[in-house]
């Protein structure tokens, strides 16, 4: 695969004829960083990658307003920020319960996840943050 500069990819995106090949190789080059991002946030697995999904949606759809007055990543960090919070405030409201407690119910989930491990005070951190 080719590496292209977010500049290139934003030119490639602008053109019609290359619109759709530029936003695979921008999904391609974002995925996984958006991903664990949005995983650290959310924890699911399942949420997670419903989450990053809607955030390449919301990109495809706005990214001919990118004005370029940040970097690109940065742009995108934003949009996946934004939308693993209304994820979590959603589902906050959805079962009728405070923040909090979907606080607790994700780091239940850590407890239980076998993609993290170690010890109490790795533990501790993501539960924190």
């Amino acid at each position: 695969m080719e590496h292209y500069s977010d500049k290139e990819l934003l030119e490639l995106f602008s053109k019609e004829e290359t619109r759709n090949y530029a936003f695979n190789l921008l999904v391609r080059k974002y995925q996984s960083k958006i991903y664990w991002t949005i995983r650290r946030m959310v924890i699911d697995h399942d949420d997670s990658n419903d989450v990053t999904q809607d955030v390449f949606i919301k990109i495809w759809k706005n990214l001919d307003g990118f004005k370029e007055n940040a970097e690109l990543l940065t742009w995108i960090y934003r949009i996946a920020m934004n939308e693993s919070l209304t994820f979590l405030n959603k589902k906050s409201k959805r079962f009728f319960i405070p923040y909090k407690d979907v606080e607790k119910e994700l780091s239940e989930k850590i407890e239980d996840d076998n993609f993290f491990k170690g010890d109490d005070i790795q533990k501790n951190f993501r539960k924190r943050f």
